[in-house]
Parts: C-alpha cells; structure tokens; sequence
C-alpha cells in the first residue's frame, strides 16, 4: 500500500487572501485556490451562502485536548488506532441547552455543560463520568430506561465497553455489569434502536476486529498488530459485532445468534434504516475494508442479510453512514463516507479534480480483495431511494465525493428546507492535511463545496499542522523510525532537531467527528468538531445575524413508542405544500449518536402547515397547525 507522507506545502506558508478566507489569514496557497474555485461556483448557485462560522473554543472556556496512544504518534503504524474518537451532544441536566460530551483514547473523556452565551464549563467529575486512559472510542446518547433523560453508552479498545445511567440533574452512575453490556474486545460504534417494536431502546454494538497483540504501551493500551491492516483477509481475526436485547430494569440480553444477526465484518460503524417500508428498523452496516451489509428484520424476531437484494455495489472502506432526505421526494436516502479507498490514492495537494472522483485502486495490495472487486465502489456513495425497494448510486452526479472522509454530519445548516452535508477528513501525520467539507443542497439537485464560503477552511492563521510528537534521538529514543528518518527527509516530514539532539515532529491537523446543532439558541446550527490529537473546533454560526432564520424544532415524546421516539419519521409541511422529512435516528457523525431535537429550516416560511409523525410504534400523528416558526414543538404520542 502507498502512504503519503507528509509534504513541505503541509506547513503554512504566506500567501494573499482570497475574498472566500477570513481577513489577514495566513494559508497554504493550494488552499487558496480552492476558495477563489468555490467563490465562482457559487456565483452560480441559488443556495444561500452569505454567513459564516467562526471558531470561538477559546472564548468557549472548552479546554478539552484528544490525546492519542504511541501507535499513532512517536511509534506509528498502520493500525486502527489512528480512526480515533467521537463526540456525542444531549440535554444532560434538563435545563433547555445541548451539553457536549468528547471523547479520548488517553486522558479522560469529558463532559462540557453549556453555560449559555456560549460558554461551558467541565463537569466530568461531578457527573461521575471520569474514565482515566480508557481507549475510547464511540458514545451514544439513549434513553435506555424511559424516564426522560438521556444515558450514556461508551465503546472501548479492549478496556470494556461502559453503560450509564442518568439520574437526573446530569449526575451518572456506572450499571455496566447489571446491564450485562461491557464485553471487552475492539469496540466502535454503537445504535440504538428499538428492533422488536417493546417500546424499549435495544443496543447494536459493531466491533472492528483484532488488530492488537496482549501487549501494553504507555497509558495501557494494547500495541497493535504489525499486519493490522491486513487483519480483514485472515478470517480468525474477525470480531462479531453485538445486538443486545433490552429487557428493562436496566438490564440488556445478548442476543446476536439467537436473532440470526451475526455479522463479521471489519466494521465501524452502522444505522438503521426501513428499507421496505413495514415498519420494523433494518440495519446498515458498514464495513471498513469489505463489503457493507444490510439486515433485513423480520418482524421484531430474526434478521436476515438481503444486501445484494437492494445495494449490489458497496464502497469498500466505508467509515460513515447517513440516512436522510436529500433529494425532497419523501423518501428516505443513504450517504456513505469511504475513507479508506483514499489511502493508496497519493494525490498531491491542490489537485482538486482527483479528489472529487473515485479512487484508483489499481495500487491496492491484490489480497485486499479476496473475493475480486466486482461488488465494490472506491468512494463514497449516495443511494438515491427511487421506492419500491430500488436504490440508485448519484455520488458523483450530485458532487458528493470527498477525500479522506470519516463521518457525514447532516442538517440544515442554512434553513432554507433542504439538509446540508458536513464531512469530517483528513488522516493526520504521516499524510498530508486534507479539508473537511461543507456541502450545501441545491434544492436537491447537486450539493455546492461551501467550505471555505463559509469560513470552515482554511483554519485559524491558516494553519493545517501542529506538534505531533518529540524524540530525544542523542538519548532515550535513539532506535526509534523517525531519529533516522528525519535526518535523511527532514524537511518532507516537517521535522525540526535542535542542537542537543532533540527532535520536533509534525503532523497535519484532521477532524474525526462533529456535531451540528444550535449552541446558542439563536435558530442557526453551529459546529463542534473531535479532532484527532488535538483541541476541538467550535465553529458559530452567524446567520442570524446576517438574516431572519425562520425554523421550528421538533422533541418528541413517545408512549407506546420508546420516550425519545428514536426510530420515528418526521414531516413538516409548509403552506406552499412541500413536505420536508427527517428522520429522528440520533446519528450525527462518525462514532457518535446524539440526543437532540429535529431541527427544520423553513426557508422563506415563517409557519409550518402541519407536522405528521410516524410513531415506532406504527402510529401515525398529525399536528394540525399553523404552527409559527421560531421554536420549540413537544409532540407526545397518543
């Protein structure tokens, strides 16, 4: 496999401002060209783009810092370490605002309550949420127990998966070994989801495979396997992922075989999806080098693999998954991030055409495809849903593919009634700094590149690089790679040795996960990202203030349904009759699921006709309006 290894154009080098960047910003000049290229599209789009978004972490008070393991830092390899961490928002201590919780592979993850005015304070230790060097990985946000607070599930690397409970106020207890959910293995994502219909929240936990070996590095994470990445092609290694069953009281049943659901692929993430329409909630899941897998369920009682029924192609390194509706015709679409085709596709920086096409994977190790490449696409994908069963791959045609993508966070960022995308990339040290990207919908026929419109890209002071290790190469790290490697390619791989032997090297700066919702309650969504050994980005929205915002929220309240309707369809309808559907699933990134209410954008509106929900439960709601825009709707199932 080809790794691209960092380049001296990674680092900030001086350049003019383009009109699309930030005043007085410092950038790389490949990404300035970037900006004039977007400025020009957007010329031509109808998509509203005059706003932008501006990091305030400082002001924020978030102090919160990613810390990574040696594998990818100082001692690095190709082992699934570096897919790092998410990043998971709820309403924690019920007091009306999104409270933020991140997530560390070192370190401690961190609660961050919101304070208003967009400020925060850290409350880790008094939610009783501290988890000391625990190699995290995923968090969700659920209501396991119904009684109207979110808990909190967390996902592990070997050092066991953690379920807590919220008893309100934003205080949290450990109940792991009463629920019977903290099985120990190479943990990622987590789903939750009610698949029988109980009105309780079940749990799907996707496990990657085994790519370490029993033993311990600094912190006590367990080193990886040399081969890692070629753990897929030995059938040994494969690491079932989980269904557990919820059977109240706090307590969850494994019941992966018993359900037929025994899924082995190298994954990392899933979501679920009614593919057909009866009802009950299928799952997608995805597979990181491999193919993906749709489970059909059958009633509430048994699973059964249909992928190649609906989806006969599948990217082959899928990380992120989205269902929503794009393209405004009352079905329900599927957006797949593929970051791992990227990673043999050596492309220099500035050539943006290569980043938008699919990969080449003519230079792929051969035994990465043991069964051929047939049934793979090497990029992302976006299933159109054209009904009765049929999806259709528009990746391209709609302008959706993107270079080294993790997860898609997906919402109407511009309410103007049509879901945006915002793509969290890039792979960090040794490789280059990649973008991440913003997406906006044009009235779902093509999605315009907004990033640097709006001020996302390039960063702060331009920069695209930070510290990402150092190495007494005259002492105690004397054998290691990089003391060598740096003396002969310095410059290439951004090192910098001072006199005594001491040596700095950097790392390109590169987003794992974000979350999109309203911080400040003005009616704008912002974003808050988990970047991979690093700080957070806090990026607020200005487009209140640059014109009305006119949009409603929806919380839901089931009965017969699990409380938080997680599972639930949701349509606003608008006077002039156009129907704007979401789906209330909590996904919102990569590694992450969060509890939030629905967030519509009205565009020119300022009322909805009517809202019309479909229950889990089969029911279906009409909330007759008007209904004004501007805030909060609680619709409680009958």
């Amino acid at each position: 496999m080809r790794w691209a290894w960092l380049v001296v154009s990674l680092l900030p080098a001086a350049c003019r401002s383009h009109r699309a960047a930030p005043p007085a910003v410092s950038a790389p000049a490949w990404l300035l060209e970037r900006a004039g290229q977007e400025a020009e599209l957007a010329a031509q789009s109808k998509a509203f783009h005059d706003f932008r978004f501006t990091d305030r972490r400082e002001a924020s008070g978030i102090t919160f810092e990613n810390r990574i393991v040696d594998d990818a830092g100082k001692l690095y390899k190709k082992v699934h370490y570096d897919h790092g961490t998410g990043l998971c928002a709820a309403d924690v201590d019920g007091d009306g605002l999104p409270d933020l919780y991140f997530v560390t592979q070192l370190g401690s993850n961190e609660l961050w309550k919101n304070l208003g005015g967009g400020r925060f304070a850290n409350i880790t230790d008094q939610a009783g949420l501290r988890m000391p060097d625990a190699v995290a990985v995923g968090c969700s946000f659920a209501d396991i127990d119904n009684d109207g607070d979110p808990d909190l599930f967390v996902t592990t690397v070997r050092h066991g998966n953690r379920l807590f409970e919220n008893l309100g106020g934003g205080k949290f207890r450990d109940i792991t070994a009463q629920a019977g959910v903290g099985y120990v293995g190479h943990s990622s994502g987590a789903v939750f989801f009610d698949y029988d219909g109980d009105g309780l929240l079940d749990l799907f936990v996707t496990n990657v495979g085994v790519y370490t070996t029993d033993t311990k590095g600094p912190g006590g994470y367990y080193v990886g396997l040399d081969d890692a990445f070629h753990g897929h092609t030995h059938r040994d290694r494969a690491e079932a992922s989980i269904l557990y069953r919820n059977l109240g009281g706090n307590r969850f049943k494994d019941v992966t075989r018993e359900v037929g659901l025994v899924d082995r692929s190298w994954s990392g993430d899933a979501t679920v999806i009614d593919v057909n329409d009866d009802g009950f909630p299928d799952l997608y899941i995805l597979d990181m080098q491999g193919e993906n897998h749709l489970w059909l369920n059958e009633s509430g009682t048994h699973f059964r693999d249909v992928t190649r029924t609906y989806f006969p192609k599948t990217p082959w390194g899928a990380m992120g998954v989205k269902v929503f509706d794009f393209d405004g015709d009352g079905r329900l679409d599927l957006f797949l991030t593929d970051m791992h085709s990227d990673m043999w596709a050596n492309i220099p920086p500035g050539d943006w055409a290569a980043e938008a096409s699919k990969a080449d994977s003519s230079q792929a190790p051969a035994d990465f495809f043991p069964g051929g490449k047939d049934r793979f696409i090497f990029g992302n994908a976006l299933f159109a849903n054209r009904g009765g069963g049929r999806f259709e791959e528009v990746s391209d045609a709609a302008g959706v593919e993107t270079y080294w993508p993790w997860g898609p966070s997906v919402d109407d960022l511009n309410a103007d009634g049509w879901d945006d995308i915002f793509v969290a990339a890039g792979m960090n040290f040794p490789h280059r700094y990649g973008i991440n990207s913003v997406l906006l919908n044009e009235a779902g026929r093509h999605f315009l590149p907004s990033e640097f419109l709006l001020g996302v890209e390039p960063r702060p002071n331009g920069d695209t690089a930070q510290v990402w290790f150092t190495l007494d190469c005259g002492g105690a790290d004397r054998g290691n790679l990089f003391c060598t490697a740096c003396s002969e390619s310095g410059a290439a791989l951004g090192c910098r040795r001072d006199a005594a032997g001491r040596l700095t090297v950097m790392g390109s700066l590169g987003t794992r996960a974000a979350v999109l919702l309203d911080l400040d309650g003005d009616g704008g969504l912002d974003i808050v990202t988990n970047e991979f050994n690093g700080r957070p980005q806090v990026l607020f929205s200005d487009l209140a203030q640059r014109r009305r915002v006119n949009f409603l929220k929806v919380r839901l309240r089931g009965t017969r349904s699990n409380r938080e309707g997680l599972g639930a369809e949701v349509t606003v309808v608008l006077p002039d009759g156009r129907r704007i559907l979401k789906v209330c699933d909590g996904k919102s990134g990569y590694l992450s699921e969060s509890d939030l209410p629905l967030y519509f954008g009205l565009g020119d509106a300022r009322r909805a006709a009517a809202l019309e929900v479909r229950w889990p439960s089969g029911r279906r709601q009409m909330v007759a309006g008007p209904v004004q825009a501007g805030g909060t709707v609680d619709v409680v199932e009958p």
